[in-house]
């Protein structure tokens, strides 16, 4: 299929397919391994933010905030009180939770030392010589791969003192988490690093001026890691051609539902995501696609006639939806979209925190709506309800939780709303099969 950019090619995904490229040696050999992390070591710090600035790099966890920009905020010499030098962390957030999202296993399976040379870099750039890599804690394969990739890096002297002559010390420790969705938010992540209850912090202070165990810290996402390698080596031009305007690059899309070839696909952003649907092998056994959720389970449901937009930040977010961590989750006519909301309520109510009310009560009542429209209880006030409980959560909390149960809840009554009023009128969603498939066998024998 034609991109229409003549300057595509994979940063992250060039040999995810071959024997042996989750190890050293391949890296080597094949990838220009740690070739950027020795560029950037001759580089100023300030040189490297300002590359990776230019590059239009943006956060690939969520939020898409521009990357370099993110890193100028660590400030240059911290002191604490007694005006004694305070340490500088990076972070790795690697606690992949939301659900259609699977890209950042595939880095720490298939390449890890670009992750890897990606945090060094990092640490060199804003004055850190430790980080931090949190890991989700039901990847125990993931965690073992990753620390034989340090391990390995360490022998080969691109991790400890004095890296490639340089002078500069970087140290890498692995944590794992215990499996909380909520520790995806960089600052519930935070407090679990520290070994507390994994609940959001109020902002002001940032991490980056009170970050992890009370120091400057900055925290970016697998994916963001692994595409600054390429950046330093090949130039922020090079990067930022293959994207659009104001975001730079290719972006990993876990693609998934009712898809013939679901998986992850490194792709450029001007594709639509009609394009990448059909990259993926078009919607499963003929079917017509009904909707598709396109940055990962909180993101809002687009329809079927909404999907020309392209996959890049900005313009899915004018289309009143995210880009979000690049799940893109498909959904054909034979879904019931009542049902698929209800699927994902039900995980956000299981997995609030409970530290904000509007949160807590806010998730667990529009699970229960959801519930009671299926099975026939329903009604047309539930509605405009499900709008109000929405409407007193969202941007009402200390994170964007409470956000993110509203996506899927909002737009699909929004987008689908005659979904709704058909389970409400014919009594569930039991009898609404049933009568669907009596009127089937009815008119086969006419």
């Amino acid at each position: 299929m034609m991109y229409n950019n003549e300057h595509f090619e994979p940063v992250i995904t060039p040999n995810v397919d071959k024997p042996g490229c989750d190890t050293l040696d391949f890296y080597l050999k094949n990838e220009d391994g740690y070739k950027g992390l020795e560029k950037a070591l001759k580089m100023k710090p300030a040189e490297v933010v300002d590359e990776v600035k230019k590059s239009n790099l943006r956060g690939r966890g969520g939020a898409g905030f521009p990357t370099g920009m993110k890193w100028s905020f660590m400030p240059a010499n911290p002191v604490d009180k007694d005006g004694n030098p305070k340490p500088k962390y990076l972070v790795c957030n690697a606690d992949e939770g939301e659900p259609g999202t699977f890209k950042d296993r595939l880095i720490f399976t298939k390449t890890p030392h670009r992750m890897i040379e990606g945090m060094i870099i990092a640490g060199h750039a804003i004055g850190s010589n430790k980080g931090f890599i949190y890991i989700r804690g039901e990847w125990f394969k993931e965690t073992r791969l990753m620390q034989k990739a340090i391990d390995d890096a360490k022998k080969a002297g691109f991790l400890g003192k004095n890296i490639l002559g340089s002078g500069f010390d970087y140290e890498l420790i692995i944590y794992r988490g215990a499996g909380a969705y909520i520790c995806g938010e960089e600052t519930a992540l935070l407090n679990s690093l520290e070994g507390k209850r994994g609940e959001p912090r109020l902002k002001p202070p940032f991490p980056a001026q009170v970050g992890a165990y009370g120091m400057p810290s900055c925290v970016n996402n697998v994916e963001t890691f692994a595409a600054v390698p390429y950046i330093l080596l090949k130039g922020w031009e090079k990067y930022a051609k293959m994207g659009t305007e104001r975001s730079g690059g290719t972006r990993l899309l876990g693609v998934s539902g009712r898809v013939n070839k679901p998986g992850v696909y490194e792709l450029p952003m001007n594709l639509s995501i009609n394009d990448v649907i059909e990259l993926a092998g078009g919607v499963k056994d003929g079917k017509k696609l009904k909707a598709v959720i396109p940055g990962g389970a909180s993101a809002p449901m687009l329809r079927a006639d909404e999907c020309g937009v392209l996959t890049d930040y900005d313009s899915l977010a004018k289309a009143g939806t995210m880009a979000g961590s690049g799940g893109i989750i498909v959904i054909d006519e034979t879904v019931s979209i009542v049902e698929a909301a209800y699927t994902l309520l039900k995980f956000y109510e299981h997995e609030s925190c409970g530290q904000c009310s509007q949160c807590r009560e806010g998730s667990h009542w529009l699970a229960r709506m959801f519930k009671r429209i299926l099975d026939g209880g329903g009604t047309q006030d539930d509605l405009d309800y499900i709008a109000k409980i929405c409407g007193n959560m969202a941007g009402q909390t200390i994170c964007a939780f409470a956000d993110a149960v509203t996506g899927p809840a909002l737009s699909s009554v929004k987008k689908f709303r005659h979904e709704f009023e058909e389970l409400i009128r014919n009594g569930g969603i039991d009898k609404t099969r049933a009568h669907t498939h009596s009127h089937i066998n009815e008119g086969a024998h006419v």
